[in-house]
């Protein structure tokens, strides 16, 4: 038989139930009692298992990682613009770290159980109570100001609506040792950078704005008291999702007056900076924090991003001051992120309290808002060459090539098998490759290889060494 050369082939020619149902109880309502193992269940291996994954979760399968890859570089690329470095933190953590103050609507969408030590644990809901446990953790080594970001997987036991899943990527960037409100005004800046590089404009998107402290300036009139404050909060973020009744009858739940009520509720209606200060007047800490954020807006260039809104109040009792909601501007989604100012967290663990900010970005939403504004990129696959061997015996020099230019940082797709060229030139489609290299008898002989530049057609040979 006759040596295959390359001219002879180139000749023109989830601890919660395991089904996908949903769970009518109460997911946590025996949160604190003790969980035994459930008994031994005999498995028929006859049974097809159930291949989709579980209510709620993803797979990723290559086209999907690829554009998730695409966002997280994002996300990645927009907090190293802005000098923050990476961290992360385990997805189990201990479930106390979540049980906070009452009433917080993730207090009962924790997936917790008991470990095998007794322990309670649960799959982190957020990444804020991590990063705070981490700063305690180090101490005194750190120098402040600290400017970390993170992207993590976060568990919910949630109702699922567009955008909305039970587990979900979050990117945080989050400033620790800042008391003002130049540290909210840098990370309104990178989420408007962000937006920015992903063909997101002004229009699409825009950041409500408001206080926790203008709150407390209205119900500090009628002397409710700090824990019936933070109720409030957790109330008031439901706006929109239930009815004004529902709402009034919440808040005089938590011994609210009628007329703190109808003032609050009227408080919470304005939209307009400038009405706001002639409810409250123009001396006030809330007031005076927000002016200095909307004139550093200026600053920054990102003013049309920005709108003043009473009602945002983010539903977390750790908020403290500034907070901040970003929103599509067609309201057919739930809220992109959100963040603020939570000054008082490290003591509900036990710490001494330190000044901090930062935001939550999910990975859900924003997909849907690219979806929805047609601004999904194309993410293919792309490897640059694809080495070939022409005869089975030469399986050892295809593979040699191909060490070579992965010595040298190219990127190479080895054909394992025996295949057809017409198989080899597919593949080359499907892949995105730039270079076909066949490793053929005749030229092998002479330590050679030939290229084909596949865009072109253009073809030539050169040394296995001197192929770049």
């Amino acid at each position: 038989m006759a040596p295959a050369t390359v001219d002879a082939f180139m000749a023109p020619a989830t601890p919660l139930s395991a089904d996908n149902s949903d769970v009518n109880a109460t997911p946590h309502a025996s949160r604190s009692s003790s969980v035994s193992s459930p008994p031994y269940q005999a498995v028929d291996y006859s049974q097809k298992i159930d291949v989709n994954p579980r209510k709620g979760t993803r797979d990723f399968p290559p086209e999907d990682m690829r554009l998730r890859n695409w966002l997280f570089q994002n996300f990645r690329e927009v907090s190293q613009l802005f000098g923050f470095e990476e961290v992360d933190y385990p997805i189990l953590e201990s479930e106390a770290l979540y049980i906070r103050k009452g009433g917080e609507e993730i207090r009962d969408q924790i997936y917790c159980f008991e470990d095998r030590g007794n322990r309670r644990v649960a799959l982190r809901p957020e990444l804020t109570p991590s990063l705070a446990r981490l700063v305690m953790q180090k101490g005194q080594s750190l120098s402040y100001p600290i400017k970390w970001y993170a992207i993590g997987q976060c568990w919910r036991y949630e109702n699922m609506t567009r955008g909305r899943r039970r587990e979900h990527y979050q990117w945080n960037m989050d400033i620790i040792g800042v008391p003002d409100v130049t540290g909210e005004a840098e990370l309104i800046s990178s989420i408007v950078t962000f937006f920015k590089r992903i063909g997101i404009t002004a229009k699409d998107v825009g950041i409500k704005i408001s206080s926790r402290k203008v709150l407390q300036e209205v119900m500090s009139l009628y002397s409710v008291p700090e824990t019936s404050f933070t109720k409030a909060c957790i109330i008031i973020d439901k706006m929109g999702k239930i009815t004004i009744e529902e709402l009034k009858k919440e808040l005089k739940s938590i011994e609210l007056s009628n007329d703190a009520i109808e003032n609050l509720l009227q408080v919470l209606s304005i939209k307009s900076f400038t009405e706001l200060e002639e409810k409250l007047g123009g001396t006030g800490e809330a007031i005076n924090e927000l002016k200095q954020l909307f004139s550093l807006a200026e600053k920054f260039g990102y003013s049309e991003w920005i709108q003043f809104d009473a009602s945002v109040v983010r539903g977390l009792a750790y908020y403290t001051g500034i907070v901040f909601e970003g929103f599509d501007r067609e309201g057919k989604l739930r809220a992109v992120c959100g963040g603020g100012r939570y000054d008082r967290l490290f003591s509900t663990f036990g710490g001494d309290d330190l000044p901090a900010c930062g935001f939550g970005f999910g990975d859900a939403v924003i997909i849907e808002l690219l979806k929805e504004r047609r601004l999904l990129p194309e993410v293919p696959l792309e490897i640059e060459n694809i080495v070939c061997s022409l005869d089975p015996d030469l399986k050892g020099a295809a593979a040699r090539v191909a060490s070579v230019l992965r010595g040298k940082g190219r990127c190479v797709d080895l054909v394992l098998e025996n295949k057809p060229l017409k198989w080899v030139f597919k593949r080359a489609a499907r892949i995105n490759a730039r270079r076909l290299i066949l490793v053929g008898s005749a030229e092998w002989e002479k330590g050679m290889v030939v290229v084909k530049i596949l865009s072109s057609g253009e073809q030539y040979q050169v040394n296995v060494d001197e192929l770049e």
